[in-house]
């Protein structure tokens, strides 16, 4: 028989009680599954057992206590901002409550409470501690409530410590839920000081076809860095050619300016009305159309500022601005405007090519083909309650200037919050009931830009005689 007894919440010293079995029991059954598979007799696989338990020890720290099922009353002991340290996978009380940590300190507070606790080594005299150079495992169980993305940034944060404070080398690293207690949103941590002849090792590195078994992030003698630490190669793409052409004629008075006066006031505009596109979002849609759009305003703001946009140019500043939104905006909309500028941008260099020079009619012309293409390869169209339904009317009366532009995108927009049923995007998933009088973020986002260009009279000037 083997007796797992690996947390540490306690002194081994006090009561009768003894230590609890908790996580670091996965890690003793993962060493007798391949011990045995490998063929070893029974007293073997004790063996090895044995040596894996000796020299496991466990801490668990949760946020929220386990919801017992069938229990009449919740247990609320950790409610405000408090964490519980050493409880058990039971739910059992810790041996301390604290105030609400970083995921460093919690690292730091787990991996000294289980290093001075230290662990016994089979057949050996006394305790002992990881010293400087030690290799261990470590196993970061999801105690059933903690998100992926939390694991992760404690994870990181307990190898950090354990590698830089206490300067052992952890060369697997196992995070997972292993070990649950329903929905408890807590982590357990158990580190395992791996032997000197790398048995254990070895046979913690052995498949297994466990359902929730996870492949260890395996750090070796021979490498430099771990590999989950290495950088991927970044994909180096081509710069795109924004314009052959070799003297590009825009016969549109001031330009420059215009275009640069143009920009900075949509982008402030955005930015000013990032609380109220936020606040929209999440009733029909993911929560941060107000944030990403503003996001890209403050990148092609910043690069506007720098020099960084070609003004003389339109063709090439539509490719620019293209560049500024792909580094910056991530999501649906970020692509989709990418799409139509870049779309745009080509459009104004292949006629060209051909000999025309860009004026507004030329302008507006490349406007319609950008929302085309945006339109068709996100496939939205007119009543799919999206972004589209202020571009594509506004697209339709390119040709009659940028005020009926505006007007035909306003319009768009607004129609957006009295329809009871969408078509495309995140809004498709939901009720009439929730869509009802709410418009949609990017449609208004779209809304905003237009209103914004018209305030600075773009194209609105004398013509040249």
């Amino acid at each position: 028989m083997v007796v797992v007894a690996d947390d540490c919440a306690i002194p081994r010293s006090k009561g009768e009680t003894g230590a609890r079995g908790v996580a670091g029991t996965i890690f003793v059954h993962k060493v007798a599954r391949a011990t045995a598979a490998a063929g070893k007799s029974l007293d073997e696989v004790h063996a090895m057992a044995s040596l894996c338990n000796s020299r496991i020890w466990s801490l668990g720290v949760a946020l929220d206590a386990v919801t017992i099922p069938g229990a009449t009353t919740m247990n609320n002991r950790l409610e405000g901002n408090k964490i519980e340290i050493g409880l058990g996978i039971h739910g059992e009380a810790g041996i301390r409550q604290s105030k609400m940590m970083s995921a460093d300190e919690i690292a730091k507070e787990m991996v000294d409470t289980v290093h001075e606790f230290g662990y016994k080594p089979l057949n050996g005299s006394g305790i002992e501690k990881i010293a400087e150079g030690d290799n261990v495992a470590l196993l970061v169980n999801n105690l059933g409530g903690t998100s992926n993305f939390e694991l992760a940034i404690l994870t990181r944060s307990i190898v950090l410590y354990l590698e830089k404070v206490v300067k052992c080398k952890v060369t697997r690293i196992f995070v997972g839920a292993l070990m649950t207690s329903f929905d408890m949103h807590g982590v357990s941590l158990s580190i395992l000081s791996l032997d000197e002849n790398n048995k254990i090792a070895e046979l913690l590195d052995e498949a297994s076809d466990a359902p929730v078994w996870c492949n260890a992030d395996v750090w070796g003698q021979t490498m430099s860095e771990r590999p989950s630490a290495t950088l991927l190669p970044e994909v180096v793409v081509e710069p795109i050619a924004v314009s052959d052409v070799i003297n590009e004629t825009v016969s549109i008075p001031n330009f420059s300016n215009l275009a640069k006066a143009a920009i900075s006031a949509s982008c402030t505009a955005l930015i000013e009305n990032e609380p109220k596109l936020t606040e929209w979002d999440p009733i029909v849609g993911d929560g941060d159309c107000g944030i990403t759009m503003a996001r890209g305003a403050n990148e092609v703001i910043k690069r506007l500022e720098g020099g960084m946009l070609p003004l003389e140019s339109p063709s090439k500043l539509l490719a620019a601005l293209a560049d500024a939104i792909s580094a910056s905006m991530g999501g649906t909309s970020g692509i989709i405007f990418e799409l139509m500028l870049r779309k745009a941008s080509t459009y104004l260099m292949e006629a060209q090519k051909s000999g025309k020079v860009v004026d507004e009619a030329l302008l507006s012309e490349s406007f319609s083909e950008g929302v085309q293409a945006g339109s068709f390869y996100g496939g939205a169209k007119k009543g799919y309650r999206t972004m589209m339904d202020a571009l594509l009317p506004a697209s339709d009366v390119s040709a009659k200037g940028i005020k009926a532009i505006l007007f035909a995108a306003s319009e768009g927009a607004e129609s957006k919050s009295r329809m009871n049923e969408a078509l495309a995007g995140r809004s498709n998933y939901l009720s009439k009931e929730q869509l009802e009088n709410t418009p949609d973020p990017g449609a208004k986002a779209v809304s905003i830009i237009l209103t914004a260009i018209v305030s600075v009279k773009l194209f609105d000037q004398p013509k040249p005689i």
